[in-house]
């Protein structure tokens, strides 16, 4: 960053830039930490276990500190406890990477079994940028296999240029794409990434072939995250050039607009069905009420008795209120 401001300021004295700074602002990333380290604790006197509340801030004297494997403990509410004994809690910290600890991960190791895009996207995906947090491999291997699924997408199954999206696909992408370019504009990667999940989990359960579209801009909005397996995924749909100079797709607005509703249907608190309703027809209760009424299942209980109240929050729930019969609670 220092040699950016310094080249910068260079370029500006001979003219060649129109700002005296290179950045608008200064985003400090959070440290990432070694992995998770376990200590539980034994009594020297008995060499029975101890949990770490109540040896912590005791004589070092009284207790042995044991290292255990992540394998030999498990999470508990907001603590780790032994496998082989619930009741005791151990010490469970991460540390500073360093060379003393022992706990440095080399990032070539990384990229040799899962590959760059993993390493880079795991990194955007741990968190918060700004946040420190705690290495953990097993989390390589979560979006490792989020990246095999979209590879599996476009290498696997196929993509078809003739296909028109269906409006659940037009949905799809252009919730992907409004929510990937706020959380990208926002340098909340980690939820951008979400997104994209989000979008892969609806997709594996189209049939093949996929809208070449749809797919072109998902590969679009993956690229800033993951370069390599974005630009593979490009050329597979027959694309001889780079996508580095392709606009960035825009969300179809239209395709969020939501046509239908789903109401939920009471009869005294009691959830007895639901229905789909237009969204013009929302706010005419009659009409929500006569399609309600017209539910096989909800007619059944209204037959019981006489509806005596109503109550209905537009869009979401319609209750029909009925005196229990014989003036009994069921």
């Amino acid at each position: 960053m220092l040699y950016a401001r310094f080249w910068h300021k260079v370029l500006y004295d001979c003219g060649l830039v129109s700002t005296k700074e290179p950045f608008n602002r200064l985003v400090n990333q959070g440290m990432i930490l070694g992995e998770i380290e376990y200590t539980a604790f034994k009594s020297k006197a008995t060499g029975a276990w101890v949990s770490a509340p109540e040896a912590d801030g005791a004589d070092g004297a009284l207790f042995d500190k044991v290292k255990v494997r992540a394998d030999e403990v498990v999470k508990k509410g907001d603590a780790f406890v032994l496998k082989e004994d619930a009741a005791i809690a151990v010490d469970a910290r991460s540390f500073k990477m360093s060379k003393s600890r022992g706990n440095v991960i080399n990032p070539d190791a990384i990229v040799e079994q899962y590959g760059a895009d993993s390493l880079r996207l795991y990194e955007m995906f741990m968190g918060p940028l700004s946040y420190t947090k705690a290495w953990q491999t097993n989390g390589v291997e979560g979006v490792y296999r989020f990246l095999a699924r979209v590879w599996r997408m476009y290498f696997d199954e196929s993509v078809s240029a003739d296909l028109a999206p269906t409006k659940e696909q037009e949905k799809a992408i252009a919730a992907c794409v409004k929510k990937v370019t706020a959380e990208i504009d926002g340098l909340r990667f980690n939820t951008a990434i979400s997104a994209m999940m989000e979008f892969s989990n609806a997709a594996k359960k189209w049939p093949s072939p996929r809208p070449q579209k749809v797919m072109e801009d998902f590969a679009l909005v993956l690229s800033p995250l993951a370069p390599h397996l974005a630009e593979e995924c490009w050329e597979s749909m027959g694309h001889t050039s780079t996508l580095a100079y392709v606009p960035w797709p825009e969300a179809d607005e239209s395709a969020l607009v939501e046509s239908e509703v789903t109401v939920v249907l009471q009869v005294n608190g009691k959830v007895r069905g639901k229905i789909q309703i237009p969204m013009d027809a929302v706010k005419d209760q009659a009409t929500v009420e006569g399609l309600a009424k017209a539910e096989e299942n909800v007619a059944k209980f209204l037959a019981e008795g006489e509806v005596k109240k109503t109550i209905y929050v537009p869009g979401k729930l319609v209750n029909f209120v009925i005196p229990p019969a014989g003036g009994k609670k069921k």
